[in-house]
């Protein structure tokens, strides 16, 4: 169980905190959703969580126990909005390896079934997959870390309807196995999917219910027609 308490985030730079008083509990194999528009705090929120930048006050749980960044860096893996923009591997299997020149031939099978891209040759160039196999890739790449929480920056963004269905599958798929949580401005692909919502706006995270979400996305989407 993850849990945040009173986590504030006020950089030296920053007039006004970018993240206020947030508090949040996400259960294992569980998908919790964040939406919130550009500006909000949903990228630092994930950079906070990945060890990655340090809340200013507050404090965050696993369990019982109490993190700091290294232990968080340990704890999660974080997939960037458009991840396909920082490989550096020249094929698949030399993503995969990048910081983890051990790895042994069944971990990297396992991760790629995983994500369902078993099938390909791993010499294949990360560059010439497509846009929904990539973002899958950068998933196999966090996986093999083995994190307890797997999150994810935007992961719909840029694909086509088809590339966003087959990704909701495979996050509905994942949250069987880790915890997951999700950042977006859009959520309606992610919406059928995700156990626990909340809204983030101006830095205040707002717990809502995820049934209430749909009925209002679909009755946005019924006035269109």
């Amino acid at each position: 169980m993850l849990y945040l308490k009173n986590l504030d985030y006020h950089p030296a730079a920053s007039i006004t905190p970018i993240l206020k008083n947030i508090n949040m509990e996400l259960a294992p194999q569980q998908m919790g959703l964040i939406i919130g528009c550009s500006g909000s705090g949903k990228t630092t929120l994930l950079e906070i969580l990945a060890g990655l930048a340090q809340c200013s006050t507050g404090e965050i749980y696993w369990r019982d126990q109490k993190l700091t960044s290294e232990h968080l860096q340990q704890l999660g893996g974080l997939v960037f909005q458009f991840p396909e923009r920082h490989f550096c591997g020249g094929t698949i299997l030399e993503e995969l390896r990048l910081g983890h020149p051990e790895l042994r031939p069944e971990q990297i099978s396992s991760a790629l079934e995983e994500v369902g891209l078993d099938h390909l040759p791993l010499h294949t160039s990360p560059q010439a997959l497509s846009g929904g196999q990539q973002r899958r890739l950068a998933l196999a790449v966090q996986l093999i870390r083995q994190p307890h929480l797997l999150m994810l920056d935007e992961p719909t963004a840029g694909l086509d309807w088809s590339m966003r269905k087959q990704l909701v599958n495979l996050l509905a798929k994942l949250k069987t196995h880790w915890s997951l949580l999700v950042v977006t401005h859009d959520a309606s692909d992610l919406l059928s999917i995700a156990d626990k919502c909340w809204t983030l706006n101006h830095g205040h995270l707002q717990s809502v219910d995820p049934a209430k979400l749909i009925s209002t996305n679909q009755t946005e989407v019924a006035s269109l027609k």
